[in-house]
């Protein structure tokens, strides 16, 4: 398969990760054998480093370096915050209006990999949020006789493991989608009537100042079709999306 290139310059590469696929190789998913690292190094026939991840399920822009030298200087950028990151979302429910989100969150250890590794403190987890749009459908779920959504718009200042849905949950609007975190009888009804089946979180822009160049940066990623026929499902209208 071909991925979507979204920005490329002599040091940087961006691309639009499909849903469902990982970053790189991981012994955790030995099965797996469609990476989005190797991938696009055979597209373009060059190494690339990549300077962070989005879950499997999550899709959107997935920025690489080109060479070791500007992976080094990216990921201090990452690491010192300096990454505008915006995401979309839907959630189940009206979450409305503008708040932040300053929830510490504990630190996931993998069954296998961290089998030895001591419980460690919850840590410092901070998600802007802004409302974008409301909908009432006419179906029930559960005990409701409608079901309501949010698009909402979400702003990570940190970046901790799963912690956009981890927030969301604790807000009581889990994501659209979840299988981990989420609502399954939401999830269920949603997919029914929608024919929507996926994580509704999309990595829809990055924003940096480029350390080469000084320049401002900003790399956005269009929507999929699954968004697209959900947005037409809820008669939701954002072109610049």
């Amino acid at each position: 398969m071909e991925l979507e290139i979204l920005y490329r310059d002599e040091e940087l590469i961006a691309i639009n990760k499909p849903v469902g696929m990982l970053v790189h190789r991981s012994w955790l998913d030995k099965a797996e054998t469609v990476f989005a690292m190797q991938t696009l190094r055979d597209q373009i026939g060059q190494h690339v480093f990549p300077l962070h991840r989005l879950d499997r399920p999550t899709s959107g822009v997935l920025l690489f370096a080109l060479n070791s030298e500007m992976a080094k200087i990216m990921c201090e950028l990452f690491e010192n915050h300096q990454m505008e990151k915006g995401y979309l979302a839907v959630v189940r429910g009206y979450l409305q209006g503008q708040a932040r989100v300053d929830y510490p969150l504990k630190v996931i250890l993998d069954k296998v990999a961290d089998k030895f590794s001591q419980e460690k403190e919850a840590q410092e987890a901070i998600t802007d949020y802004q409302g974008l749009a409301t909908v009432e459908m006419p179906y029930p779920v559960g005990k409701h006789q409608t079901a309501r959504y949010s698009l909402v718009e979400l702003f990570p200042q940190t970046g901790r493991k799963h912690q956009l849905r981890r927030h969301l949950k604790h807000l009581f609007h889990p994501i659209m989608g979840d299988t981990k975190y989420g609502d399954l009888h939401q999830n269920r009804a949603l997919g029914e009537h929608s024919g929507v089946n996926r994580l509704m979180l999309h990595s829809h822009f990055l924003r940096f100042i480029h350390p080469k160049t000084s320049q401002k940066i900003t790399i956005k990623a269009p929507l999929d079709e699954q968004w697209k026929m959900l947005f037409q499902f809820f008669d939701w209208n954002f072109p610049d999306f």
